[in-house]
């Protein structure tokens, strides 16, 4: 089928889009209301792609828009916080796959981020991981889930006082102001590769449905607290098990979020719960410290490691000029773009000493030849082009080139877990 009889726009019919996100998770159907289901999801984006003679019940496929914002390099190595687009709901029906509904409705979310001009990037957590690259992602972060026992040490002596000179409060989400809250703490000490969502996204992290509850505990929000002002939360809820009449049950950790200091008076007091034998801490950076507080990857019971955030540069000059440069570079590159063919061909990057880069488009001798996905891996400090080159992803035709650019791009620590959306 070819992709011209394929229309995506607005989806118009909210009950049609709910059933075709039902029908492709193949989950539980709630019984809240529709606009209970969609929380969080503005009304202006949510996008679905239609065929002529397709279930008028469902849509052939539907995607949705978080807005959001990016923690990309910043200078004298602070994030800087800018628009992205997180591209989320993504679903194609089962009746019409490998039929370019996809292929579409990416198309078209391009083409909205790009004409808008608000956003430079998109970015995604992928279910199928091999699907986004072919579309342009890279992947740009990494994360852990790290299991601990119940009274774990956590070694940090530099951080003793100031964790020390903190308070910590427990809170429900069902707490009329604790999703402002999250959202403030998130947004005042977002680490490079943090992403934070709109108010309306918060509602939803902290939404309870019944079947969400069923057999479990209510979200808890674990606040920390510094002269009277939050720092730090971390999100989690208890599972009881008991083992030859033993508690052992386990505390999952969705979010972690603060400082340094904080987040390890809010650790110190996760795994000190009563009846609780596993601490599973999701969404860990890969340098975050906890590995380093624990005394390494094997004094955990359990690290498994996890792509997080793929990022997808849309506006290819405005996204590289939006962040901040480690090294000075003068490198031309070669982009392959199918999906966003604006971005297709070749680019002078020059970065200066002060971190600030001007990228032109330019008919000069490429340096680089690569993939607009690799570009979107590194675009956060983390996804080695060098090492894409040692395998073959990417193409050097000047000795040396591929080395300056990296240098220029990376971070000096690796950008952390986004949280899911």
């Amino acid at each position: 089928m070819s992709e011209h009889r394929i229309r995506v726009g607005p989806a118009t019919d909210t009950q049609r889009y709910l059933a075709t996100e039902h029908t492709v998770w193949f989950g539980e159907v709630p019984a809240s209301s529709a606009e209970e289901q969609l929380l969080g999801l503005p009304t202006d984006q949510r996008f679905a792609a239609d065929l002529d003679g397709s279930d008028p019940a469902t849509y052939a496929g539907i995607y949705g828009v978080f807005p959001l914002t990016l923690s990309v390099p910043g200078p004298h190595g602070r994030p800087r916080q800018v628009p992205c687009a997180g591209l989320t709901w993504v679903g194609v029906h089962p009746d019409h796959r490998r039929q370019g509904v996809l292929t579409a409705m990416l198309r078209h979310h391009f083409e909205q981020v790009h004409e808008e001009a608000d956003s430079h990037v998109s970015a995604l957590h992928a279910s199928e991981p091999a699907i986004y690259g072919r579309h342009g992602y890279g992947l740009a972060s990494h994360e852990l889930s790290v299991s601990l026992g119940r009274g774990s040490t956590l070694v940090a002596p530099h951080l003793e006082e100031a964790a020390g000179m903190l308070t910590t409060r427990l809170a429900t989400v069902s707490d009329p102001d604790v999703p402002k809250r999250m959202r403030e703490i998130h947004l005042g000490s977002a680490e490079l590769g943090a992403v934070v969502g709109a108010e309306g996204y918060y509602d939803r992290v902290c939404q309870m449905l019944p079947e969400q509850l069923r057999d479990k505990e209510p979200w808890r929000v674990l606040f920390a607290r510094r002269d009277g002002s939050d720092v730090g939360f971390a999100m989690f809820r208890r599972t009881h098990k008991w083992e030859r009449a033993r508690p052992s049950g386990e505390l999952a950790v969705w979010a972690l979020v603060g400082d340094p200091a904080a987040r390890l008076a809010l650790l110190r007091r996760l795994v000190d719960f009563d009846l609780i034998g596993t601490v599973k801490v999701n969404g860990v950076g890969a340098e975050d410290p906890l590995l380093l507080w624990v005394g390494g990857p094997r004094a955990a019971s359990d690290v498994a490691t996890y792509d997080s955030l793929w990022v997808r540069l849309v506006d290819l000059p405005a996204a590289l000029q939006d962040r901040t440069w480690s090294a000075p570079c003068d490198v031309v590159v070669e982009v392959e773009d199918t999906s966003a063919p604006w971005n297709a061909g070749s680019w002078r990057i020059r970065a200066d000493r002060t971190g600030a880069a001007v990228v032109e488009p330019t008919t000069a001798e490429a340096d680089v030849r690569l993939p607009v996905a690799a570009l979107g891996g590194a675009y956060l400090g983390g996804g080695n082009l060098v090492a894409l080159q040692r395998a073959g992803l990417v193409a050097e035709r000047r000795a040396g080139a591929v080395a300056e650019l990296w240098h220029a791009m990376r971070s000096d620590v690796a950008p952390t877990a986004a949280v899911e959306f």
